[in-house]
C-alpha cells in the first residue's frame, strides 16, 4: 500500500492526454524521475456528498476555496484492511489534505453512524467537525490504475498517470470491487504533477516540448457533470 503523510499541502497540476503522448513522454521522464516502489497499482475512492450533491455543485462553480471528503483504498480492501478517510481542501490552487488511516469496517461504520472511533487525533477531530456539519452519504465510487514517478533530485516532486478511470453510482462500498463504467473516452489518461514548491526547470521544459498545459479536470466533477446529471449541465448552458 503506498505510504503517504497524514497532513500536507502542495500544488497539483492536471493534464489530460492520450496513450500516443504518454509513451514518448514517459520515456523522456526516465532521465529525471524514477518509478515508485509500488509500480502500477489501483486506487479506489468512495466520495461522500449531501443528497443534493452540494459539495460537488459548489466545487464546479470554481470558488476560491473548496473541499471534498472521500474514503480511499488501494486495490480492493477487505475486512481489517487499512483505508484512508480524507478531507481534501483547495485554496487558490494549493491543495491541503488531511487523512486518517483506519480499518475499512471502522471507517464505513463511522460514516454510517457518526460514532467517532477511538483513539482520536487532531486530524480526525477536523474531519469529524466537517462530517457533522452536513448530511453526508456515499455519492459515487471512482477507481483508476496509477503509475507514479518521483523526481530523482527531489522525491517530493511526483508525476502520476491515471488510466482506465471508471465510476459507479451503485454498490457504494470499497470492498465490492474496482469495476465501473468508463469515465473518459478510450485511451484518455490523466497526468498529475504534484509540487511542494516551484516546478523544476527540466519538468517545465518537458511539458513545453510536448505542448502540455494544465487543465481544470476533476474526476468526481466530470462524473457528476457528464454521467450522473448531464441534463443539469445542459440546462445551465441555456441562455
Amino acid at each position: 500500500m503506498p505510504a503517504s503523510p497524514t497532513v500536507f499541502k502542495r500544488m497539483e497540476l492536471k493534464y489530460r492526454l492520450t496513450g500516443d503522448v504518454f509513451q514518448p513522454l514517459y520515456a523522456a521522464l526516465q532521465d529525471y524521475a524514477d518509478p515508485d516502489a509500488y509500480g502500477r497499482y489501483t486506487i479506489g475512492s468512495l466520495y461522500y456528498d449531501t443528497p443534493n450533491y452540494d459539495l460537488i455543485r459548489a466545487s464546479l462553480e470554481k470558488p476560491v476555496y473548496k473541499e471534498k471528503l472521500r474514503l480511499r483504498g488501494y486495490g480492493v480492501p477487505g475486512a481489517g484492511d487499512t483505508v484512508y478517510l480524507e478531507l481534501k481542501k483547495k485554496y487558490k490552487g494549493e491543495v491541503f489534505k488531511r487523512r486518517v488511516p483506519m480499518p475499512l469496517e471502522t471507517a464505513m461504520a463511522y460514516m454510517r453512524t457518526r460514532d467517532k472511533p477511538e483513539p482520536s487525533c487532531q486530524v480526525l477531530e477536523e474531519i469529524d467537525w466537517f462530517v457533522r456539519q452536513r448530511p453526508l452519504v456515499p455519492a459515487v465510487y471512482l477507481a483508476y490504475d496509477r503509475i507514479a514517478l518521483a523526481a530523482k533530485d527531489n522525491p517530493e516532486v511526483r508525476i502520476t498517470f491515471d488510466e482506465r478511470v471508471r465510476y459507479r453510482s451503485s454498490h457504494l462500498d470499497l470492498a465490492f470491487g474496482d469495476e465501473g463504467d468508463p469515465l473518459f473516452p478510450d485511451d484518455t489518461m490523466l497526468m498529475e504533477v504534484k509540487l511542494p514548491g516551484t516546478m523544476p526547470l527540466w519538468l517545465a521544459h518537458l511539458l513545453d516540448a510536448f505542448a502540455l498545459y494544465p487543465q481544470s479536470v476533476s474526476k468526481y466533477g466530470t462524473c457528476y457533470r457528464e454521467h450522473l446529471f448531464p441534463e443539469s449541465t445542459e440546462e445551465g448552458r441555456k441562455p
